[in-house]
């Protein structure tokens, strides 16, 4: 799915070149006790600068740049600390004083003032509140406006806490963790952006949006991968009755999930013995993914038309491509799930997300008979990541999930 034609007033700017300190990693809680502290006092004055400037902004119908710049500087400054916090970025970052900050590899860019609409600037926290509660899902609370940093809750939080062990071991990152945390970083300022008056552009979960610009695509090795064709038209009558309408294949796919398992076990035992699945098991499981993709996406209102019960490639506009199996490393196979709990970690976690994410997408769709594109790609990245994550659990490849949305969607 290609990422929003137009430029968002607060964008992402990610140069990291993965390498870690394993030093500064170790110790990068107690590192970054200085600027929690300095985070603290001036999260304070940014709330009271704040609220001038939404009397300003609401007299002027736009922020004065003084104003403006101070906060823009802010929320630079909080960005680049929670980067450095939750080990998406390496070096120290600097402290901020008021001033021009310097650049650093996960930052945002904040355009100059421009005109913002009343009404929306008249009700701003109250329409900020379901980007708030995606923020937290996505970050776990760290914010611009929360000097106590990302719960463990949250996916970026999950993210961080696996980096910080595989960063100790390699003194590097795993891509697909440090990019699932600098989109959670670039949201959540683009979050605070709105709400404080930068823009009333509203933000845009679609993770395209944030890693699409000047970053490599991972190459797929043979992980499944999305295929979004959704067009965001949604019929107002199925919406409503969505949950309604999605019992029969809850039905199935809870029937269909017995049968899985057993499957993979089979498949599990001849992959150990012969270094590859079993043809025929291979095919079944990865109509199952597929189906279960196919229903997820129904029911979280991902995607608008009732799916087929057989899981068939190509037949629904959230689609997961599965390439054939091929040899796989027996050691792989024999711990594969224990190898599995920090992707099925993150995986709740991302559930969560989904869930989320069709609550909004209902409502909305109810009002607009549109889903709005950022929740549908941040669904359809959720859903494709649970079928990376069952690939490898059943099997199917011994590549393991990768968490970086540009390798979860495909890019032909």
């Amino acid at each position: 799915m290609a990422a929003d034609a137009r430029v968002h007033p607060v964008r992402l700017v990610v140069t990291d070149d993965l390498d870690r300190s394993r030093l500064t990693v170790f110790f990068r809680l107690l590192l970054a006790i200085p600027h929690f502290f300095w985070l603290g006092l001036f999260t304070a004055g940014a709330l009271f600068i704040a609220f001038i400037n939404w009397f300003a902004t609401l007299a002027m119908g736009r922020s004065p740049k003084g104003l403006h710049d101070f906060l823009a500087g802010y929320v630079r400054y909080a960005t680049q600390f929670f980067a450095y916090l939750f080990l998406a970025a390496n070096p120290y970052p600097p402290f901020y004083f008021g001033t021009d900050l310097g650049p650093y590899p996960v930052d945002v860019e904040i355009d100059p003032p421009a005109r913002q609409n009343r009404w929306v600037t008249g009700f701003r926290l109250v329409l900020a509140l379901p980007a708030l509660m995606m923020s937290g899902t996505l970050s776990g609370g760290g914010s611009a406006g929360n000097s106590r940093g990302f719960s463990a809750g949250g996916v970026g939080g999950i993210a961080a806490i696996f980096t910080w062990f595989s960063a100790l071991v390699r003194g590097r990152s795993p891509r697909g963790f440090r990019d699932l945390i600098a989109w959670g970083i670039g949201y959540t300022a683009q979050v605070y952006a709105y709400m404080f008056l930068l823009t009333d552009r509203y933000p845009d979960s679609n993770p395209l949006v944030f890693l699409g610009g000047g970053l490599a695509v991972p190459e797929p090795e043979g992980r499944p991968q999305v295929v979004n064709t959704d067009d965001l038209r949604r019929s107002r009558l199925s919406v409503f009755f969505r949950l309604l309408l999605a019992f029969p294949h809850l039905f199935w796919l809870l029937l269909w999930t017995v049968a899985a398992l057993l499957a993979g076990i089979a498949n599990w035992v001849v992959t150990l013995v012969m270094g590859r699945p079993a043809a025929p098991l291979a095919r079944f499981l990865s109509a199952y993914i597929r189906y279960s993709s196919h229903v997820n996406a129904f029911l979280y209102v991902v995607a608008n038309p009732f799916p087929g019960f057989v899981g068939a490639e190509g037949s629904y506009p959230v689609d997961v491509r599965i390439s054939a199996p091929g040899r796989q490393n027996r050691w792989v196979t024999l711990f594969r799930i224990f190898l599995a709990l920090p992707a099925l970690f993150l995986s709740s976690g991302l559930s969560g997300l989904l869930f989320l994410v069709g609550i909004f997408i209902w409502f909305v769709a109810l009002v607009l008979g549109r889903a709005p594109a950022g929740l549908q790609a941040s669904g359809a990245y959720a859903i494709g990541y649970n079928a990376q994550l069952g690939a490898y659990v059943f099997a199917l490849t011994d590549r393991y999930p990768h968490s970086s949305p540009l390798a979860v969607f495909t890019t032909s």
